[in-house]
């Protein structure tokens, strides 16, 4: 009687706890936007309007939101059908917005994930961090395929984990600078998902980044002969002068907003 009764308050305590963690990552999650919220950012960034240029080729793209804990909140894409994007950029999405999040400080510094592509080469400042915090597998590439991007995502709710260190990945901040979580685009080239994770951001009011290497942490194109000057620059990706270009105007078009104290 008395282990059945012990196991009974074992059990009891477990459920406790696992409902008690459920409901802190629903929390994270309620603070950020919903999946219907991401949709129509990451459709409104991808294809703005007519002439205007992402500065790469022009796909459709994969888009996730992960909470300061990095639980996966939403996962959306533009384009109906399966392979009508990168489906390999759908875990790089996640990827990116967990590396963001994970080397973002709330009210402090914030690093997009093109600002590490420098620093993680051999002989950089962080050589070796793209090889912390794998990605959890059973995560990645578990559940029906048929709700990849749709609002019953697989990764929905779970730690996919992972580190990116080429554009695509941004830090959410509040109006008052406090960290959020960040949201990971993926599907073109790493400079034109820096800007549609630029504009999806701006687009989601969550761009109150209080401190960066530069424009907050827009990406830095300083890489000359192999070496970037500052430490955290990123390749171009088509052309210096048209993605240098794009890149100033979606910036311009699209200021970080102003911290209200």
């Amino acid at each position: 009687m008395f282990k059945r009764t012990l196991m009974f308050t074992i059990l009891a305590v477990a459920s406790a706890t696992v409902l008690a963690e459920s409901k802190g990552q629903g929390n994270l999650c309620n603070a950020l936007p919903s999946h219907a919220q991401l949709q129509a950012a990451l459709d409104g960034s991808v294809f703005p309007t007519a002439g205007v240029s992402n500065g790469g080729l022009e796909l459709h793209m994969w888009g996730t939101i992960v909470a300061k804990d990095g639980t996966v909140c939403a996962v959306a894409k533009t384009g109906d059908g399966l392979n009508d994007q990168w489906l390999g950029s759908r875990v790089i999405s996640a990827q990116k917005a967990n590396t963001a999040n994970a080397f973002s400080l709330d009210g402090a510094l914030a690093l997009s994930t093109a600002n590490l592509y420098s620093a993680v080469q051999p002989g950089g400042s962080l050589f070796g961090l793209q090889e912390s915090n794998p990605v959890d597998t059973t995560v990645a590439y578990g559940g029906n395929s048929a709700n990849f991007g749709a609002q019953a995502d697989p990764m929905t709710g779970k730690k996919i984990g992972g580190v990116n260190v080429f554009g695509g990945g941004l830090a959410l901040y509040d109006a008052k600078g406090n960290m959020l979580g960040a949201v990971g685009v993926s599907g073109d080239t790493s400079c034109a998902d820096h800007n549609i994770a630029w504009r999806t951001r701006d687009a989601l009011k969550l761009d109150y980044v209080p401190a960066g290497l530069t424009i907050g942490d827009n990406i830095i194109f300083d890489i000359v002969g192999g070496v970037s000057t500052g430490g955290f620059g990123h390749p171009v990706c088509l052309s210096p002068a048209n993605d240098a270009a794009v890149n100033a105007a979606i910036v311009a078009a699209h200021p970080l907003g102003v911290i209200v104290p």
